[in-house]
């Protein structure tokens, strides 16, 4: 068994003292070696946290003899002479990163995301592990894991201590319900939360409810949503093996429509997430390497999917509304029609480069979002596989599939196994939606419109009301009373005369002041523009000629005229009457 030692001398510093100890066999030959992780399961990105760690020491823990090691690698260190000793590894770990993947220590709380602080022994990572922590008498502890002695967390392996985040605090409030015979906890952390728990509560367990019957099973016990209620604004949720942390703000508004709606997406989204990446597994990651990148082709199933699923259920469980739905995957569809990334890169090719750029913006146009252009994938797909089976079956039966063949076995899965799986479920070849849509770049407009009105919606483009963006082709921002170009659409007038980082000044020389939409929309064929670009004032002449990519916005409507059919198509789909319009938040 491998121990480890939690404890924290003055909570103002952040700083966390942790103790490793290990047994070596005494045939070992090899120096031990330990390893911290270079990323969190979650975020595909290295991350680097070796950082935040503080004074290395190693000492044998029976004779306290100080040991010699050397660092091999940014989060790699070795230890000769270790063989047939009790290895003890003493640290500091600094923890001030407030946000679902962090770790924070203050005066009010402990908060600790394990892969980020703790180092494991190569070669003992499969056995079990304890966690002792050292806290306060008044405090209560939120996590997981199995508590064998008050404070002391048990695990099977390193694996699963690592994907165990923990909150330690005076104040955490708790509440729980059952869902499918099982416990599900709800933690709260945040003393400016003034919580309606027999509402969240019962939302809570509606779409929960509705994803055990999904699956028709749950890989694990019981359930943890770990929030971290704060009291500015933020968001922000990660899963876990069998919970999440969810960080939100501003806690005084949680229970205001647009926060609420926040709070229920981010815990349906990584609820769903117990299934799907934490159960259901790509090959790529069975196990986890922690010391490298881990490259798969599959995350837009495992976020993309999941991006669609966690909005879809709270509809499809009535906590919210199919208004709301729409609402929200208008905001999807907003968010992959921003930029022309998605003419450049495929899904698949997304899914990898999550490790290269994933998480930034990028330079302008590269890559698509394995987030919104997969959950867009996700809807076309099962609207397609329900309009080929009469709703008989639908992507429901795909993610069921790969939970009996992958989830419950611990085998990992590939993309080849996810486009079978598909085909065998649709009863037909979906080779051209994979060409199409997933290994390549085609756009999803027509076929999706197409999809949408057999469930009585429609896709419907409305022309771009900025005249910067849907005449001209370009976007800016006001910062310090300065108009600057922060995208440019590709083959668009701007991006002839243009170029991101320009801070226009005056329009047909009239300066530019929070006016730039009227200036633009007098009625010209042309425009002079005066911009600064590196600090030199240039002059431009800009033509009026609409810009069809960038002048389109994209949003799901209910057909007017649906017939009989795409009524029940709809209600199949969403639970919903056609004809409903109740707003219940």
């Amino acid at each position: 068994m491998t121990y480890y030692h939690v404890s924290f001398e003055n909570p103002l510093t952040f700083y966390l003292q942790i103790q490793l100890m290990v047994e070596v066999p005494a045939e070992a030959s090899e120096p031990l070696a330990l390893q911290l992780p270079a990323w969190r399961p979650g975020r595909y990105e290295l991350q680097n946290f070796a950082q935040k760690i503080q004074r290395v020491e190693v000492s044998d823990a029976e004779t306290d003899e100080s040991l010699p090691y050397r660092k091999v690698t940014k989060d790699r260190w070795e230890i000769p002479g270790a063989a047939g000793r009790s290895v003890r590894v003493r640290y500091n770990f600094y923890a001030h990163q407030m946000d679902a993947g962090g770790s924070w220590l203050d005066e009010t709380q402990l908060y600790l995301n394990p892969v980020q602080a703790l180092m494991y022994a190569e070669g003992h990572q499969y056995e079990p592990c304890q966690l002792s922590l050292v806290l306060p008498p008044d405090w209560r502890l939120a996590c997981g894991l199995s508590q064998s002695q008050p404070n002391v967390l048990e695990a099977n392996n390193f694996d699963q201590l690592a994907d165990a985040p923990l909150i330690a605090s005076p104040t955490i409030q708790h509440e729980q319900y059952e869902a499918g015979g099982l416990p599900f906890h709800v933690w709260a952390q945040g003393e400016e939360a003034l919580i309606n728990w027999p509402r969240l509560l019962a939302d809570f367990k509606a779409f929960s409810e509705e994803q055990l019957t999904l699956f028709g099973g749950f890989p694990v016990a019981d359930y943890h949503f770990l929030n971290q209620f704060l009291p500015y604004k933020h968001y922000h949720g990660v899963e876990h093996h069998n919970s999440t942390v969810i960080t939100l703000g501003p806690a005084e508004l949680l229970m205001h429509e647009a926060l609420y709606k926040e709070l229920l997406g981010v815990s349906c989204h990584e609820l769903f997430h117990t299934w799907n990446i934490k159960a259901i597994r790509p090959a790529e990651m069975q196990p986890y390497d922690y010391a490298r990148e881990n490259y798969f082709r599959t995350c837009y199933i495992a976020e993309g999917i999941t991006t669609y699923y966690g909005d879809y259920l709270l509809t499809r469980s009535h906590v919210r509304t199919p208004a709301q739905y729409l609402e929200e995957l208008n905001g999807v569809l907003r968010k992959h029609y921003d930029d022309a990334g998605g003419q450049n890169l495929s899904l698949t090719d997304a899914s990898m480069d999550l490790w290269l750029d994933g998480y930034k913006p990028g330079v302008p146009d590269r890559k698509v979002s394995v987030y919104h252009k997969g959950a867009l994938a996700a809807l076309l797909l099962d609207l397609t596989i329900r309009q080929l089976h009469g709703h008989a079956r639908s992507l429901d039966d795909v993610m069921r599939r790969l939970y009996d063949d992958f989830g419950k076995t611990g085998l990992g899965y590939t993309d080849e196994d996810y486009a079978r799986i598909v085909s065998e479920v649709a009863g037909r070849k979906m080779q051209v939606y994979f060409d199409k849509f997933i290994n390549g770049i085609a756009p999803l407009q027509e076929p999706l419109d197409k999809a949408l009105h057999t469930v009585g919606c429609q896709l419907v483009a409305y022309e771009n009301a900025s005249a910067s963006e849907g005449t001209f082709g370009f976007r800016t921002v006001v910062k310090n009373e300065r108009t600057e170009v922060t995208y440019i659409w590709p083959s668009s007038p701007a991006a002839a005369v243009l170029t991101v980082d320009d801070e226009i000044v005056a329009i047909n020389g009239r300066r530019v002041d929070m006016n730039l939409h009227s200036l633009l929309s007098t009625g010209a064929s042309r425009y002079e523009v005066a911009v600064f670009r590196q600090n030199r004032l240039v002059l431009v002449e800009l033509p009026a000629q609409p810009s069809a990519a960038f002048g389109v916005r994209y949003t799901v409507e209910k057909l007017a005229d649906a017939d009989e059919a795409q009524k029940a198509g709809f209600q199949k789909w969403l639970g919903w009457e056609f004809e409903s319009q109740i707003q219940t938040n």
